[in-house]
């Protein structure tokens, strides 16, 4: 198609979830008190991971990254799911939808190093407890996290150029509640092989490079665990990583179906559904998942809240 005659789209309408006016409202309240609640928790492990000394270690410092980056996570996509839900404003301009795309997917890539980081430092703690003090000492912790911000940021980069990059000379119908890879490659009216093999690369790398870190390092630990004398001990260790494990399998099972893949996903309701749980589900799960069975935070968020 000649240059001269591609009107280009300035503007995206998200579909979202079309359904009745009556279940939009509903649909509004539902995720509005998500997001509510979603902030709240994790500002309140923020919080509790600030003023407690006693939290003041390497693995909770990864937990309140992480419940930091939840609140970012959220707040990219839920405010503009909300505003489509209640006043019908499913339009979305060329530069906001591209800049929306570049902190999703670099928010994406952070998650996924700091739950390998939060996965490495439970290996070093119970394969190797007598020198974790001198493995994870502050400098490895902070150039970890730091890290995982930054490749988060630079990765997304290449993608989210690429993808601005192609021309859209409509429809302009983004069959999704967010602006996402998949569906904008499948409006995109210019060759797409190229920022599909981008998208590839980069999700095998970030996705099952750290997913690898983290099933070797749980791996080891289970090993490390089995051959522990005591029964306390097994229970002890095992109730700390399983609450890590079941982060990691949901968070992971969803973002790797719907991104390592080399085509564009024709099944878009199955990939709004997995959207939801790791964009959505996952934010509000991860800090009840991972302070349900842990005494220490549940002791701290009892003194930063003044409970009795």
């Amino acid at each position: 198609m000649r240059g001269e005659n591609v009107t280009k789209v300035s503007t995206f309408v998200l579909l979202g979830f079309p359904t009745a006016p009556r279940l939009q409202y509903a649909l509004f309240l539902l995720f509005l008190v998500t997001y509510l609640f979603v902030l709240v928790e994790n500002m309140a492990i923020i919080l509790t991971v600030w003023s407690s000394t006693s939290l003041h270690r390497p693995m909770y410092y990864f937990l309140g990254s992480l419940s930091f980056l939840e609140i970012w996570y959220v707040s990219d996509i839920i405010p503009k799911m909300l505003d489509g839900f209640l006043l019908q404003h499913k339009c979305i301009s060329f530069v906001r939808c591209m800049t929306q795309l570049y902190f999703f997917s670099s928010l994406v890539c952070t998650e996924c190093v700091l739950l390998a980081s939060m996965a490495y430092d439970r290996y070093v703690a119970i394969c190797h407890p007598l020198h974790y003090s001198l493995i994870m000492r502050p400098q490895v912790c902070l150039g970890l996290a730091l890290s995982s911000w930054l490749g988060g940021l630079v990765v997304s980069v290449a993608k989210t150029t690429c993808i601005a990059s192609l021309s859209y000379c409509g429809p302009n119908v983004l069959n999704q509640f967010f602006c996402d890879v998949s569906p904008l490659l499948n409006l995109s009216c210019t060759h797409v092989a190229l920022t599909e093999l981008v998208a590839f690369i980069s999700a095998i790398v970030i996705f099952c490079g750290t997913l690898l870190v983290a099933l070797a390092s749980y791996s080891a630990i289970a090993m490390a665990v089995l051959r522990m004398p005591s029964a306390a001990a097994r229970r002890e260790a095992f109730s700390t990583c399983t609450s890590h494990l079941v982060v990691v399998g949901i968070f992971y099972s969803a973002a790797l179906f719907i991104y390592c893949r080399p085509s564009r996903i024709k099944s878009m309701d199955l990939n709004k559904v997995l959207s939801v749980i790791y964009t959505v589900a996952t934010p509000l799960c991860n800090p009840v998942i991972y302070c349900l069975r842990n005494r220490e935070v549940h002791t701290a968020l009892r003194k930063a809240l003044r409970w009795p």
